[in-house]
C-alpha cells in the first residue's frame, strides 16, 4: 500500500468503521487530543463507564461538594492508563501547569485540582470525566487509518460535552452524510 500522508489530527473525530474488529473500539468515537511523530492520544466520548456519573465517581475518591457543571455519565476513555482521570473542558478552567490546551476552547486536565474544581467556582463551564484514555505508538494512528479501521471528521464541541452517548457514533457518520447501512453488508447500527 502506498505510504499516505496524514496530517496532524489534533481536534477531529475518529470514528470506529462499522465492521471493527476490536470490541473496546466498537462504534466508538475518539476525540484526538494530540497527535504527533511521536503518537497520539485520544478519549472515547461516547462510551460510558458503567452507570458512573461524575459526582459518584467524585464521592467515591472523597472529594465533598455538589458537581457544578452537568453531572454527565463517566466514560470509558479507552484501554490505556484505566486507574486515572481525564477531564476534557472548556478552556475557561486552565492551570498552566496542570492543563494543556488543546484549542482556543478546549483543555484537558488530569490532577486532582481539576477533580477538585468541578464541585467549586472554579469549575468549568463544561467538562467530561473519562477514565483511561486511548493510546497510540508512533505510526501506528497512520497505519490503522491507511488500513480504514477509522474515519475522520472534523471535531464538534456540541457533541464531546452532549450527553445522548447511545447516537453519537451515528450522528458523527452522519456528519460525513453516511449511514452505517452504507457502509456494512449487515447494516449493524
Amino acid at each position: 500500500m502506498e505510504n499516505v500522508e496524514i496530517t496532524r489530527l489534533s481536534g477531529q473525530f475518529l470514528i470506529a468503521v462499522p465492521d471493527m474488529t476490536d470490541p473496546r473500539f466498537e462504534k466508538a468515537v475518539i476525540y484526538i487530543c494530540s497527535h504527533d511523530s511521536s503518537g497520539a492520544m485520544g478519549l472515547i466520548i461516547n462510551k460510558p463507564k458503567g452507570d458512573l456519573i461524575m459526582s459518584d465517581l467524585l464521592d467515591d475518591i472523597g472529594i465533598p461538594g455538589s458537581v457544578k457543571v452537568a453531572d454527565n455519565p463517566v466514560l470509558e476513555g479507552g484501554p490505556v492508563d484505566i486507574d486515572r482521570g481525564f477531564v476534557l473542558h472548556t478552556a475557561d478552567y486552565f492551570k498552566p501547569d496542570n492543563s494543556l490546551r488543546l484549542s482556543e476552547t478546549l483543555a484537558l486536565s488530569s490532577t486532582k485540582d481539576v477533580l477538585e474544581a468541578l464541585t467549586s467556582d472554579t469549575a468549568p463551564d463544561q467538562a467530561v470525566l473519562a477514565v483511561g484514555y486511548s493510546g497510540w505508538g508512533p505510526g501506528q494512528l497512520e497505519q490503522e487509518i491507511q488500513h480504514n479501521v477509522w474515519m475522520i471528521v472534523p471535531a464538534s464541541e456540541k457533541m464531546i460535552f452532549d450527553t445522548e452517548l447511545n447516537t453519537k457514533w451515528r450522528r458523527a457518520l452522519a456528519t460525513l452524510g453516511i449511514t452505517p447501512e452504507m457502509l456494512s453488508s449487515g447494516g449493524r447500527a
